[in-house]
């Protein structure tokens, strides 16, 4: 597949035209940023980790009757997917208080929930990514109410999913970000990425954090992180 014109470039991927117009090509960027933006910098390698390991998880989705935008990979750092057309929902589901869950409820970070929750933002920097509950999202014509219940099955589903693996792998799955899109026949699938950038990710014995809060927080060992759950994940798969 030859990669055409670039049509969009993001906070960590490219995203560029492809021969055919049914797919578009996804190159991942070692660029990291955080609080919508403000804070930035580089992890070195991280454009070919979440490119790796969004791929090999997308596809065991896949597997377990998950639709994604996953086609091919055509690099350590490109990928061929479906073209789609993005719901401008992020889609955000806790197992564990962390984060801006933590900060926005004084929750103390760490406590499990007895069941997993979902909440909606909408994807838009300019304004923050603001929370969004479903009566906004069908007021604002994002989704119907069809596609919102489609998308917290799938989401649900991905959690039950990955946190299987996750624990195989000796991590604790805490939170993750999901973006959906739809096919030109309307059919909602999974879009964007799974990476220690969209993941909270922590070792199941000591709590060590191997995501990107490392970076947000300025912990130290970002590199060592990714590559460490990359390890994991590679051992499993």
């Amino acid at each position: 597949m030859t990669k055409g014109a670039l049509l969009y470039e993001g906070k960590a991927k490219k995203v560029f035209a492809a021969d055919d117009p049914e797919y578009l090509i996804v190159c991942y960027k070692d660029d990291a940023t955080a609080f919508n933006g403000l804070k930035k910098g580089t992890i070195v390698g991280k454009g070919i980790i979440n490119n790796k390991m969004s791929n090999l998880l997308m596809q065991r989705l896949e597997q377990a009757g998950i639709p994604t935008h996953f086609v091919k990979e055509l690099s350590e750092r490109e990928t061929l997917v479906k073209c789609v057309s993005i719901v401008p929902l992020e889609v955000i589901v806790r197992n564990i208080a962390a984060g801006s869950f933590s900060k926005r409820y004084g929750v103390e970070e760490g406590i499990a929930f007895e069941s997993p929750t979902i909440e909606f933002s909408y994807k838009n920097d300019d304004l923050g990514d603001p929370l969004m509950d479903e009566y906004h999202a069908r007021a604002m014509k994002f989704a119907s109410a069809e596609e919102i219940e489609l998308i917290k099955k799938y989401a649900f589903g991905i959690n039950t999913l990955l946190k299987e693996f996750w624990a195989e792998c000796g991590v604790i799955l805490v939170d993750f970000k999901l973006e959906f899109g739809r096919l030109p026949d309307g059919s909602i699938i999974l879009a964007d990425e799974i990476s220690p950038d969209t993941c909270r990710l922590w070792d199941s014995q000591t709590g060590e954090k191997l995501d990107k809060d490392r970076f947000r927080r300025d912990l130290g060992g970002v590199e060592d992180a990714y590559s460490e759950v990359m390890r994991r994940l590679l051992e499993k798969i």
